[in-house]
């Protein structure tokens, strides 16, 4: 994927863009593939709905459209039935297109992380925290009476979170604090379900979930593998359970080492991480913590699915 950059009064405004070779340009240099690009931008459609737009006949409608597929600029969404014949639905592939002329000069101090904002969103919305992050209560509570000890590790999330946003307010609540409302927005989620109550209650959901009858043993979904460790994290993207327009950012483990290690593995690896379980292509992944320097503390992991 590739980015531009726009620098305005408001700051960094970063899109996704495609990215197209000279020859191709052409293919935009007509007032009519402009015109059919405009009317795919509000909606996706065939050929004889653009012709009808337009007033053009469908059969030039579809040529300047077969181009544009080639080109990569749009794309099909799907085909529909249409007065007993298939029709493609198109649709734009990016509202930006770039040219790449030759490799020239690049700004090697660009402050802009396109990969990792798009990874942060919605939980970072246009430089701002849309999210709550939900820590454990340090004193004893929940069905476990377990004391948290996730602070440190959730200072480290904080501190790589503020290198993304502009305006830093404070956003976090502790798991006792929390109200069925604030279950109904962006969660950020640390620690394990035996000292973060709110782990605990949406554990039967998690496709790499806790096993709190076996000394909460990890357990996957997609490898029916049994992690016992204490330095396994998992690292989970998923939609809220609470509110579907939502989504929840888990990073938990068995113990504190196994937090730990899950938060290293999203500060260091994100580009690793966006690549999804092997056995599945959303974000849950599991890591074991390593200690790289034996200086007895995790500072490096390992992926393990």
């Amino acid at each position: 994927m590739s980015y531009i950059t726009e620098d305005t009064e408001e700051g960094e405004k970063i899109y996704k863009t495609l990215v197209i070779k000279p020859n191709k340009l052409g293919i935009l240099n007509t007032e009519l593939s402009v015109k059919i690009l405009q009317e795919l931008s509000k909606r996706p459609g065939c050929a004889m709905d653009i012709s009808r737009k337009l007033k053009e006949h469908e059969q030039k409608i579809y040529y300047h459209l077969r181009r544009m597929e080639k080109a990569g600029i749009i794309k099909i969404l799907r085909t529909e039935e249409r007065s007993g014949a298939s029709a493609k639905i198109f649709s734009v592939s990016s509202p930006f297109v770039s040219v790449k002329l030759f490799d020239g000069e690049y700004l090697v101090d660009a402050k802009s992380k396109p990969r990792q904002i798009e990874f942060f969103e919605p939980f970072i919305h246009k430089g701002k925290l849309n999210a709550t992050i939900i820590v454990g209560s340090p004193d004893p509570h929940g069905k476990y009476s377990a004391r948290a000890f996730d602070g440190s590790a959730a200072i480290d999330l904080s501190l790589f979170l503020g290198t993304f946003v502009s305006n830093v307010s404070p956003n976090y609540k502790l798991d006792t604090e929390i109200k069925d409302s604030d279950l109904k927005n962006n969660l950020i989620i640390v620690g394990g379900p035996k000292a973060n109550i709110i782990i605990d209650k949406i554990n039967d959901k998690l496709p790499v979930y806790f096993d709190t009858k076996h000394d909460f043993n990890i357990i996957s979904t997609f490898s029916k593998s049994v992690y016992s460790d204490d330095h396994i994290g998992i690292i989970i993207k998923m939609k809220n359970p609470f509110a579907k327009d939502k989504e929840i950012l888990v990073l938990s483990g068995k113990r504190f080492d196994g937090t730990r290690a899950a938060i290293i593995a999203l500060i260091k690896y994100l580009k690793k991480l966006e690549i999804g379980n092997k056995f599945d292509s959303g974000i849950s992944r599991i890591v074991e913590g390593i200690d790289k320097d034996s200086d007895g503390k995790i500072d490096d992991v390992e992926f393990l699915e």
